[in-house]
């Protein structure tokens, strides 16, 4: 496997990672005093505020940003583009994601847009080596 191969796995994993710190920072409490219920983890989510909320928020962005960079490397490899530099935007893909979520759980909501955007423009280049 490439290392874009593995990003796109990390890219993957990451939206379950994300919402999992909320989940695991309940871990202590019941139910009946906003433990994650695994029965309804909806409802759970919905009930979220603060960082929790915006980790379950910042997951469900994760699981947007996925088709894009998945098709953009799957199509610049098929392509036979050069494949250090799709490894490289890869990985600055997953550097981004990761700036992101950072972003986003300490409620920095200008800086959080402009990663977003970093992000998809990366995807979008690797695209175009297609």
């Amino acid at each position: 496997m490439t290392i874009a191969n593995w990003c796109i796995v990390a890219a993957c994993v990451l939206p379950v990672l994300t919402a999992g710190l909320a989940k695991a920072s309940t871990a202590r409490r019941s139910r009946k005093e906003g433990g994650y219920d695994n029965r309804q983890p909806r409802e759970w989510a919905s009930h979220q505020t603060g960082w929790r909320a915006r980790a379950v928020a910042a997951q469900n962005n994760g699981f947007e940003a996925l088709p894009l960079f998945i098709a953009a490397v799957v199509l610049a490899q098929q392509s036979h583009a050069e494949q250090g530099r799709i490894d490289t935007l890869a990985m600055l893909f997953i550097a981004i994601r990761l700036a992101y979520v950072a972003a986003y759980l300490a409620n920095q909501g200008t800086l959080r847009s402009l990663i977003w955007g970093a992000g998809l423009v990366t995807s979008i280049a690797i695209l175009a080596m297609a």
